[in-house]
């Protein structure tokens, strides 16, 4: 199987961070964002929306990082996403959440207007809007995930077992330390956390996050958390 991917995408770690705890092999295929390879004809052809991840399994083709994720643990029989109604339902109902509210108005209303030029609004008032709006937003959502989907007891998203949706979603807040974001007001989300940063593979895969995004960004005047 070929994965389609570039090494600091939100979207893409989790898939490559899941291959690697699972011990799923693929053929690791860079699409460079950072020179617009995305765009060109070719890659086309590959994804007409232009964006990664994409995985390719013969001459079956499917993008989006939770359905790969899905696709990926299916094929594996991975106990990360549980084969019983209810535990699957649990797991995509928290895809689904960072999917459609967090991502949306932590990263991209919040996040990426403060260190994507290309999402930054040309008006400094709209700007401080923008981020002010996304900065309420992130923080109903942060709590929500710290007192209800995580709470004191569970060590992961759907209990005291890693499923799928831990990779997709704490991808997702670990964007929060581009611009410093303190976690300190949530110790669900910094145990959580910390347990995801321990798997093996997490300062590997994540590597190429802390130095061409993270580390490029530190000391400069965010609006954060």
């Amino acid at each position: 199987m070929k994965l389609y991917y570039h090494p600091v995408s939100t979207t893409s770690r989790p898939v490559v961070l899941f291959a690697h705890e699972s011990g799923i092999e693929l053929d690791y295929q860079v699409v460079d964002l950072f020179t617009g390879a995305q765009y060109t004809p070719e890659y086309l052809g590959i994804n007409p929306s232009h964006q990664v991840p994409v995985l390719e399994d013969g001459d079956f083709r499917v993008t989006e990082s939770s359905t790969i994720l899905k696709y990926l643990a299916d094929k594996d029989g991975s106990a990360a996403y549980p084969a019983d109604a209810r535990k699957r339902a649990r797991v995509n109902e928290r895809m689904d959440w960072f999917n459609t509210g967090f991502y949306r108005d932590f990263s991209y209303g919040f996040l990426y207007p403060q260190i994507f030029p290309f999402l930054r609004r040309s008006d400094d008032i709209v700007q401080a809007g923008t981020i002010a709006f996304g900065k309420e937003k992130a923080l109903g959502w942060l709590q929500i995930l710290d007192q209800s989907l995580i709470g004191p007891r569970n060590n992961y998203l759907c209990g005291d077992s890693i499923t799928i949706a831990d990779y997709l979603g704490a991808m997702m807040v670990l964007g929060g330390e581009v611009i410093a974001c303190n976690f300190a007001a949530y110790p669900n989300i910094s145990r959580w956390m910390g347990n995801m940063k321990s798997l093996k593979n997490w300062g590997k895969v994540n590597e190429a996050f802390y130095q061409y995004v993270v580390d490029p960004n530190k000391g400069k005047p965010f609006v954060s958390l």
